[in-house]
Protein backbone atom coordinates (compact mmCIF):
# COMPACT_ATOMS: atom_id res chain seq x y z
CA UNK A 1 0.00 0.00 0.00
CA UNK A 2 2.68 2.42 0.86
CA UNK A 3 5.48 1.18 -1.28
CA UNK A 4 5.78 4.16 -3.40
CA UNK A 5 7.15 4.41 -7.14
CA UNK A 6 10.21 6.14 -8.10
CA UNK A 7 7.43 8.17 -10.61
CA UNK A 8 5.58 8.63 -7.14
CA UNK A 9 8.38 10.00 -5.26
CA UNK A 10 9.52 12.60 -8.23
CA UNK A 11 5.66 13.69 -7.85
CA UNK A 12 6.28 14.26 -3.98
CA UNK A 13 9.79 15.82 -4.25
CA UNK A 14 8.81 18.18 -7.21
CA UNK A 15 5.36 19.33 -4.78
CA UNK A 16 7.83 20.07 -1.96
CA UNK A 17 10.05 22.24 -4.50
CA UNK A 18 7.70 24.25 -5.78
CA UNK A 19 5.74 24.74 -3.11
CA UNK A 20 8.94 26.07 -1.42
CA UNK A 21 10.10 27.88 -3.59
CA UNK A 22 6.64 30.22 -3.93
CA UNK A 23 5.97 30.63 -0.75
CA UNK A 24 9.69 31.67 -0.24
CA UNK A 25 9.84 33.73 -3.20
CA UNK A 26 6.12 34.76 -2.33
CA UNK A 27 6.95 35.65 1.25
CA UNK A 28 8.55 39.48 0.75
CA UNK A 29 6.30 40.57 -1.47
CA UNK A 30 3.30 39.51 0.72
CA UNK A 31 4.87 41.21 3.92
CA UNK A 32 5.65 44.36 1.97
CA UNK A 33 1.87 44.61 0.46
CA UNK A 34 0.40 43.20 3.59
CA UNK A 35 2.21 46.23 5.91
CA UNK A 36 0.96 48.86 2.87
CA UNK A 37 -2.79 47.54 3.20
CA UNK A 38 -2.14 47.74 6.73
CA UNK A 39 -0.76 50.89 7.52
CA UNK A 40 -1.24 53.28 4.44
CA UNK A 41 -4.11 54.94 3.01
CA UNK A 42 -3.86 55.74 -0.87
CA UNK A 43 -6.38 55.75 -4.04
CA UNK A 44 -7.02 52.22 -5.76
CA UNK A 45 -6.17 50.79 -2.23
CA UNK A 46 -9.56 49.08 -2.49
CA UNK A 47 -8.45 47.98 -6.19
CA UNK A 48 -5.26 46.44 -4.84
CA UNK A 49 -6.76 44.55 -2.25
CA UNK A 50 -9.43 43.32 -5.08
CA UNK A 51 -6.57 42.01 -7.20
CA UNK A 52 -4.68 40.56 -4.74
CA UNK A 53 -7.59 38.18 -3.74
CA UNK A 54 -8.52 37.89 -7.07
CA UNK A 55 -7.00 33.96 -7.48
CA UNK A 56 -9.36 33.30 -4.63
CA UNK A 57 -13.23 33.87 -6.80
CA UNK A 58 -11.79 33.30 -10.27
CA UNK A 59 -11.59 29.75 -11.65
CA UNK A 60 -8.62 28.71 -11.35
CA UNK A 61 -7.92 27.61 -14.71
CA UNK A 62 -9.09 30.88 -15.79
CA UNK A 63 -5.81 32.27 -13.51
CA UNK A 64 -3.50 29.77 -15.36
CA UNK A 65 -4.41 30.93 -18.76
CA UNK A 66 -3.96 34.29 -17.64
CA UNK A 67 -0.42 33.19 -16.77
CA UNK A 68 0.44 31.59 -19.96
CA UNK A 69 -0.79 34.45 -22.30
CA UNK A 70 1.64 36.78 -19.55
CA UNK A 71 4.09 34.97 -18.97
CA UNK A 72 4.32 32.01 -21.90
CA UNK A 73 6.69 31.64 -24.62
CA UNK A 74 5.21 34.22 -26.94
CA UNK A 75 3.37 36.26 -23.94
CA UNK A 76 3.81 39.87 -23.15
CA UNK A 77 6.05 39.32 -20.21
CA UNK A 78 7.23 35.80 -21.18
CA UNK A 79 8.53 36.47 -24.44
CA UNK A 80 10.81 39.61 -23.18
CA UNK A 81 11.86 37.02 -20.18
CA UNK A 82 13.16 34.52 -22.95
CA UNK A 83 14.90 36.87 -25.99
CA UNK A 84 16.77 38.95 -23.43
CA UNK A 85 17.21 36.82 -20.32
CA UNK A 86 16.81 33.69 -21.39
CA UNK A 87 14.02 32.49 -18.47
CA UNK A 88 11.30 30.13 -19.23
CA UNK A 89 8.61 29.65 -17.20
CA UNK A 90 5.99 27.61 -19.43
CA UNK A 91 6.07 23.72 -19.33
CA UNK A 92 8.77 24.20 -16.51
CA UNK A 93 8.82 23.80 -12.20
CA UNK A 94 9.65 27.28 -12.31
CA UNK A 95 6.32 28.10 -14.10
CA UNK A 96 4.02 25.80 -11.45
CA UNK A 97 6.08 27.63 -8.56
CA UNK A 98 4.63 30.99 -10.12
CA UNK A 99 1.31 29.55 -10.58
CA UNK A 100 1.25 28.14 -7.42
CA UNK A 101 2.62 30.99 -5.85
CA UNK A 102 -0.04 33.57 -7.30
CA UNK A 103 -2.83 31.09 -5.90
CA UNK A 104 -1.74 31.03 -2.45
CA UNK A 105 -0.67 34.66 -2.52
CA UNK A 106 -4.06 35.78 -1.42
CA UNK A 107 -3.84 33.56 1.69
CA UNK A 108 -0.19 34.20 2.80
CA UNK A 109 -1.28 38.15 2.53
CA UNK A 110 -4.60 37.88 4.83
CA UNK A 111 -2.78 36.71 7.80
CA UNK A 112 -0.15 38.76 7.50
CA UNK A 113 -2.51 42.08 7.21
CA UNK A 114 -4.52 41.30 9.86
CA UNK A 115 -1.10 40.75 12.27
CA UNK A 116 0.08 43.67 11.05
CA UNK A 117 -2.98 45.67 11.66
CA UNK A 118 -3.15 44.38 15.56
CA UNK A 119 0.80 45.68 16.43
CA UNK A 120 -0.17 48.99 18.42
CA UNK A 121 1.35 51.99 16.14
CA UNK A 122 1.65 53.56 19.66
CA UNK A 123 4.78 51.42 19.62
CA UNK A 124 5.99 52.30 16.08
CA UNK A 125 5.62 55.31 17.02
CA UNK A 126 7.71 55.26 20.21
CA UNK A 127 10.28 53.42 18.05
CA UNK A 128 9.93 56.58 15.76
CA UNK A 129 10.56 59.48 18.45
CA UNK A 130 14.09 57.52 19.44
CA UNK A 131 15.19 58.28 16.35
CA UNK A 132 14.97 54.81 14.39
CA UNK A 133 14.52 55.52 10.72
CA UNK A 134 11.04 53.70 9.01
CA UNK A 135 12.73 50.32 7.91
CA UNK A 136 14.29 49.94 11.26
CA UNK A 137 10.87 50.62 13.00
CA UNK A 138 9.24 48.09 10.79
CA UNK A 139 12.47 45.45 11.12
CA UNK A 140 12.08 45.50 14.99
CA UNK A 141 8.94 46.58 16.19
CA UNK A 142 6.45 45.84 13.08
CA UNK A 143 7.59 42.50 11.98
CA UNK A 144 8.87 40.49 15.34
CA UNK A 145 5.01 41.15 16.78
CA UNK A 146 3.47 40.33 13.72
CA UNK A 147 5.62 37.47 13.25
CA UNK A 148 2.74 34.55 14.39
CA UNK A 149 0.53 36.34 11.04
CA UNK A 150 3.80 35.86 9.01
CA UNK A 151 4.03 32.29 9.87
CA UNK A 152 0.83 31.47 9.40
CA UNK A 153 0.54 33.00 6.25
CA UNK A 154 3.31 31.53 5.19
CA UNK A 155 2.36 28.15 6.43
CA UNK A 156 -1.39 28.96 4.39
CA UNK A 157 0.55 29.44 1.81
CA UNK A 158 2.91 26.51 1.56
CA UNK A 159 -0.16 24.30 1.93
CA UNK A 160 -2.25 25.76 -0.68
CA UNK A 161 0.91 25.27 -3.23
CA UNK A 162 1.01 22.05 -2.02
CA UNK A 163 -2.36 21.12 -3.70
CA UNK A 164 -2.91 23.77 -6.08
CA UNK A 165 -3.99 22.01 -9.19
CA UNK A 166 -5.82 24.05 -11.65
CA UNK A 167 -3.86 26.80 -12.56
CA UNK A 168 -0.89 24.99 -12.76
CA UNK A 169 -1.57 22.21 -15.43
CA UNK A 170 -3.26 25.19 -17.27
CA UNK A 171 0.07 26.80 -17.52
CA UNK A 172 2.41 24.00 -17.76
CA UNK A 173 0.71 21.18 -18.43
CA UNK A 174 1.38 17.71 -16.77
CA UNK A 175 4.79 16.67 -17.82
CA UNK A 176 6.01 13.81 -15.49
CA UNK A 177 9.22 14.68 -13.78
CA UNK A 178 9.14 18.38 -15.03
CA UNK A 179 5.77 19.91 -14.04
CA UNK A 180 4.10 16.85 -13.04
CA UNK A 181 3.20 17.77 -8.80
CA UNK A 182 1.04 15.27 -6.59
CA UNK A 183 -2.23 16.87 -7.37
CA UNK A 184 -1.55 16.24 -11.23
CA UNK A 185 -0.38 13.24 -10.77
CA UNK A 186 -3.33 11.78 -8.91
CA UNK A 187 -5.61 13.12 -11.88
CA UNK A 188 -3.56 10.86 -14.33
CA UNK A 189 -3.80 8.01 -11.73
CA UNK A 190 -7.71 7.80 -11.72
CA UNK A 191 -7.93 8.18 -15.20
CA UNK A 192 -5.71 4.82 -16.14
CA UNK A 193 -6.56 1.68 -15.26
CA UNK A 194 -5.01 0.16 -11.99
CA UNK A 195 -4.33 3.53 -10.98
CA UNK A 196 -6.54 3.54 -7.99
CA UNK A 197 -3.89 2.49 -5.30
CA UNK A 198 -1.60 4.82 -6.61
CA UNK A 199 -3.72 7.76 -6.40
CA UNK A 200 -4.93 6.79 -2.71
CA UNK A 201 -1.26 6.44 -1.79
CA UNK A 202 -0.52 10.52 -2.99
CA UNK A 203 -4.18 11.19 -1.54
CA UNK A 204 -2.20 9.66 2.01
CA UNK A 205 0.99 11.54 1.15
CA UNK A 206 -1.03 14.98 0.49
CA UNK A 207 -2.59 14.40 3.44
CA UNK A 208 -0.03 13.78 5.86
CA UNK A 209 2.01 17.18 4.49
CA UNK A 210 -0.85 19.44 4.89
CA UNK A 211 -1.49 18.17 8.44
CA UNK A 212 2.36 18.13 9.60
CA UNK A 213 2.65 22.09 8.00
CA UNK A 214 -0.59 22.36 10.25
CA UNK A 215 0.86 21.92 13.06
CA UNK A 216 3.88 23.64 12.91
CA UNK A 217 2.64 26.56 11.87
CA UNK A 218 0.23 26.54 14.97
CA UNK A 219 3.60 25.26 17.51
CA UNK A 220 5.95 28.26 15.34
CA UNK A 221 3.16 30.86 16.20
CA UNK A 222 2.66 29.87 19.55
CA UNK A 223 6.23 29.89 20.39
CA UNK A 224 7.05 33.40 19.11
CA UNK A 225 3.72 34.79 20.63
CA UNK A 226 5.15 33.15 24.05
CA UNK A 227 8.99 34.75 23.27
CA UNK A 228 6.95 38.30 22.70
CA UNK A 229 5.28 38.27 25.97
CA UNK A 230 8.83 37.04 27.86
CA UNK A 231 6.64 33.72 28.63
Amino acid sequence: MFDLSPAEWTAIELSLRVATVATLVATPLGIALAWLLARREFWGKAALDAVIHLPLVLPPVVTGYLLLLTFGRRGLVGAWLADHLGIVFAFRWTGAALACGVMSFPLLVRPIRLSIEAVDQRLEQAAGTLGAAPFRVFATVTLPLALPGVLAGMVLGFAKAIGEFGATITFVSNIPGETQTISSAIYSLIQTPDGDSAALRLVVVSVVIAVTALIASEWFARRATRRLHGN
